[in-house]
């Protein structure tokens, strides 16, 4: 990779180790490059400190910014922060938390690469007047001559491949992205950092979810609402309590307090002077004819394929197949009832090729960590619809469903169903 002129790039820097080389490669490709970190959310958000703690890693913390930018000073480039608080509120925690009270299990991390990493950086690098935005995924970029088109392609490190969730990228984003890792390998990268002395060269990965200290979802969303404690109250009796209190409640019109998004769509009843969205409100465990096994916690307790804590015993394991949120009723079966041929996404972008009218032999991954499944696609009525060869596990709505023909990603779409 050689820069012929002193073309311009924001390099976005995180702290860690991948951004921190993608820096080094385009300094030293002779790129005029430039360091920026951003700020995501404020400390109330997230707990104690901004940052999501796991272990040893941490994300979006004060400390990550100062590892940016050490990296960037060593490297002689300017390094600035840029405050996109309020666009990570609207674009990632809300759209997070209306999924998750609606039923479905969304990716923030996607959102996060489409609105924040892409969207507004891609803004801010056309008002500063830089050529690129570089950023450390594991993927790459091509220009197709005969198709006259960008391509997005798998990162050549299969272990690391992000591609999956860089499928919303558009013709115009990939025409101003660099990938600088694409063609190396995660051994490579900490190889390289080391010899550049990085501080961070063996600095943990970070954690997705970044803005949820301890992986409790519904906790985080609750707090995030202002009804903490009416919703534990409101799931401290997951039988007659619950019953008596949904049947006697009044029903609200929003979230939750002092939030400006509405969600009134998802339901929500009133505990006490707090607004519960009603996925939080115990509800009735039901196999796929209806019978009810149980009671469970609230539907925002559970996702698709979940087989750990639902508390119902069976001669065999059981799955969740489905969550009703119109009944509030958790709907779970057998491993042979998760298997699904077809799966179904809106929301659609395509990269390698302008339409999907025609059906296209393709591989699928409905899943980061899955592998890539056979099966035929197209574009109906602005629905993607992919036809497996093999039955696939059911995914869970708001997760991705993402196209590959060999390592060119074809596109994507959010899933809404399957069958």
């Amino acid at each position: 990779m050689e820069s012929k002129k002193r073309e311009r790039v924001l390099v976005a820097m995180s702290g860690g180790v991948d951004s921190s080389v993608a820096a080094l490669l385009l300094r030293d490709a002779g790129f005029d490059a430039c360091g920026v970190t951003m700020k995501l959310f404020d400390n109330e958000v997230a707990g104690a400190g901004g940052a999501c703690v796991v272990g040893e890693s941490t994300c979006c913390s004060q400390s990550d910014v100062e590892d940016a930018r050490q990296v960037a000073f060593d490297l002689g480039l300017e390094h600035f922060t840029f405050n996109f608080t309020g666009v990570f509120g609207r674009e990632v925690i809300d759209r997070f938390c209306d999924a998750y009270l609606g039923g479905r299990t969304p990716n923030p991390c996607i959102d996060c690469n489409r609105y924040l990493k892409f969207a507004a950086l891609q803004q801010r690098r056309a008002q500063l007047g830089y050529d690129y935005v570089a950023t450390g995924h594991y993927a790459r970029r091509a220009y197709n001559e005969a198709t006259g088109r960008y391509e997005l392609r798998r990162g050549l490190d299969a272990a690391k491949d992000q591609s999956y969730v860089l499928y919303h990228l558009t013709q115009d984003d990939l025409a101003h992205m660099l990938f600088p890792l694409g063609e190396l390998t995660k051994p490579q990268v900490r190889e390289l950092a080391e010899r550049h002395a990085f501080g961070n060269a063996h600095k943990a990965e970070s954690q997705d979810i970044c803005f949820v200290p301890d992986g409790d979802y519904a906790s985080f969303i609750a707090r995030y609402l202002g009804v903490e404690g009416a919703a534990a109250d409101a799931q401290g009796d997951s039988g007659r309590e619950g019953a008596e209190l949904r049947g006697g409640a009044d029903v609200c019109c929003g979230r939750g307090v002092d939030v400006d998004v509405d969600v009134a769509v998802n339901g929500a009843v009133r505990a006490g002077d707090a607004c519960v969205p009603e996925a939080f409100l115990p509800g009735d465990i039901v196999d796929a004819s209806g019978k009810v096994l149980g009671r469970h916690r609230g539907l925002i307790h559970y996702t698709i394929g979940q087989r750990k804590g639902i508390g119902v015993a069976a001669p065999e394991p059981l799955y969740v197949i489905a969550k009703d949120a119109a009944a509030n009723a958790l709907v779970v079966g057998p491993r042979s009832e998760l298997g699904v041929h077809e799966v179904f996404a809106r929301d659609v972008n395509l990269i390698s090729v302008a339409t999907l009218d025609e059906p296209m032999r393709v591989t699928a991954k409905t899943h980061y960590r899955q592998k890539a499944q056979p099966g035929q696609a197209v574009v109906e009525d602005g629905v993607l619809k992919v036809r497996f060869d093999e039955p696939v596990a059911r995914p869970a709505a708001a997760q991705s469903l993402v196209l590959y023909d060999g390592d060119v990603v074809v596109g994507g779409g959010t899933i809404e169903g399957a069958r």
